[in-house]
Order: C-alpha cells, then structure tokens, then sequence
C-alpha cells in the first residue's frame, strides 16, 4: 500500500476552455482515517460536465472549487480501512465526494451525493457505478419520469446522444415505445446510437448550417421531448421544432464550456413556447437523491434483460485526469469518459 496520495488540485479559474496548466499535482503523505471514518482508494474516477461549473468563479449551484483545493469528482472506490462498524476492508464503495486523488479519507455519515454507496459487482462492471448504475444513469431515468412524462408513439430529441446521460435516455424512450432522434458530433458515436436503438441521427457539425432543418427532417411531427446536455445552436434549432405540449429538460450546457461565465446569447424561444404550450425545466440529480435508488434498480433491470447497453471511454493513470475532462468538454472522447487509477479486484 502506497504511502503517498497523488491529487490534482486547482490552479487557476481557466479563462475559457480549461487547459492542464488550471491544475496541478501535488504528492501528501496518504491520509488517516479518523474516528467514524473509513479510508479507501480510488479505482475509478470520474470527470462530468457539471465540474465546468465548479471551477468557474460565478456563482452557481454548488460550491466551487477554490485555489488549492482538491478538485472534486466521483469515484469507484476501495475501503482499506475503517473506523465505522457499518463498512469494512474490502467494501467497494461508490460516492461523488472523492476528489481527483488516489486516497480519500470518507465519512459514513455524510448524506445526498456526496455520501457512501454500496457498489454490488452483480448488477455490473462496477464502473458502471459512474456510469449507467451512477449519476448519468440515475440523472436519466429520474428526469424523463419526472418531467418527461413520456408517451408511446412521442419524440424524443437528445443532444449529446452518444454521452453518458444520453445514451440512456435514448434508451429508456425506446423501452417506453417512442422514436429516439440523436445528436452527436461524428458518424461514429451515430452509429453507435443506432447499435443501442436510436430511430435517426443527426450529426450537428456536418448541418451546422442548417440545423433547424435538419432536426425537422429527422422530427417531421414535432419534437416531445428535447433532452438537452448541450445548449447553444442546438437548443435553438430543437426549440424551432416543438410539438404541443413539448417537454424541454435542461440537463447540461456543454458548448459553453469555453465561455462559461460569459453570457448565453442566443434566439429568445419564448414565444415559440408560448405557441406550443411547452415546458421547460431544469433538473439537477442533488434535488431527488430520495429516487436514487429506485432508479438504479430499473436501470440494474433493464441492463440484466439485455434492454440497456452501455459505452464507456476509460484512460489508465491518475496523471490522465485533466486530459480526460478537456477529452469531455471537446467531444473527443467516446461514451461516458472515466480514469482508471488503480487494479480493479472484480476485473
């Protein structure tokens, strides 16, 4: 057992689209666990949209991440030791309050996102615990029930299609019986959306020019549900092709990546919501951790009955973690993008 924990801490709020030179690595002596806590180390870290917003210096839903500290993020996890009668050595452990290191020290009592998950290597591959049995998954599956309240024979749009988030909500409209469209940035990760069940792609670089058309020739009856991880043009094309009572749910704002604290301009789609009687709503997984599990045990089912299949893009080495999240932000990777840090004993 390693006697130093490597951790990626921040360096700079970028200006823009991160580079590397925001971070940087620091070696610490490996932590202790204290009295009701359990020390473990990561297996699988994760990086996702949401982190744009925690190292920018606006406000925002969560606290950010401050100079020095350590950035944060999830992780598949080890106990290695512990002080808590509940968990012991050997436990694999899911949480969203690790951290960009090889070594946390965790407190069981912690609740919501950032407190402890059993991960149960039966249901999955236990990355998937980041992934498809994890917040993208979960993220999903609560908020096309919730606000998507989807129909048979509906459409269902998803920007970001071949992403973590997207890929299962492509599917779950398809298990409920509506016609998935997606979008996504080359013909590879479209076919890969047809592989998984998605009716049509629309690949938004190559109609850049012309996106509203191309959305209406893949939606010819209207768009019922706009599943949006992107913003931008794409959310000004899906909103010229609502259907009546069109359900809009913003899930993230990927394109703005590289001018995150600048304003969003863009076309104000007011009336047309008006027109359509439509509604828009944010989501955030933190305001439903009480449906969490429910929701991973359907989306546990689906993948058992063969009805959910899933991508994953994995870099090895915690020295990856910056380059894996620009490889986020700028459509490099493939699937829902994770850093393997250390063996996986299940593998």
């Amino acid at each position: 057992m390693s006697d130093t924990n490597h951790a990626w801490v921040l360096a700079s709020h970028p200006d823009g689209m991160p580079a590397k030179s925001d971070w940087r690595m620091e070696e610490t002596p490996r932590p202790t666990a204290g009295d009701g806590q359990v020390l473990a180390r990561a297996i699988y870290l994760s990086v996702d949209p949401y982190m744009r917003g925690r190292i920018s210096k606006a406000a925002n839903y969560a606290a950010g991440v401050g100079i020095g500290d350590v950035m944060q993020g999830g992780a598949v996890a080890e106990i290695v030791e512990s002080n808590h009668p509940d968990w012991k050595a050997g436990d694999i452990v899911e949480t969203m309050g690790f951290g960009w290191q090889q070594w946390a020290v965790l407190d069981p009592a912690t609740q919501g996102a950032n407190g402890l998950r059993r991960v149960a290597p039966s249901l999955g591959p236990i990355h998937a615990y980041l992934s498809y049995l994890g917040m993208p998954g979960v993220t999903a599956w609560i908020s096309m029930e919730q606000i998507g309240k989807l129909a048979e024979g509906q459409t269902v749009l998803v920007s970001a299609a071949s992403g973590a988030v997207g890929q299962v909500v492509g599917q779950i409209a398809k298990d409920k019986g509506a016609r998935a469209v997606a979008i996504a940035s080359t013909k590879e990760k479209l076919d890969w959306c047809r592989d998984i069940g998605f009716d049509a792609g629309i690949n938004y670089r190559e109609r850049a020019g012309d996106l509203p058309d191309a959305v209406k020739e893949a939606c010819p009856d209207g768009v019922d549900i706009y599943f949006d991880n992107t913003g931008g043009p794409i959310h000004d094309a899906a909103m010229k092709n609502l259907a009546l009572n069109a359900r809009i749910i913003i899930c993230g704002m990927v394109s703005k990546a590289d001018a995150f604290d600048e304003p969003d301009i863009g076309e104000r789609p007011m009336r047309r919501l008006l027109v359509a009687r439509a509604r828009m709503e944010g989501f955030l997984i933190f305001d439903h951790m009480d449906l969490w599990d429910e929701a991973r045990r359907a989306l546990a089912t689906m993948a058992a009955d063969g009805r959910l299949k899933f991508r994953t893009d994995t870099l090895d080495g915690i020295e990856q973690m910056p380059q894996a999240f620009i490889n986020l932000l700028t459509s490099q990777n493939f699937g829902k993008q994770v850093v393997r840090v250390s063996d996986d004993p299940t593998a």
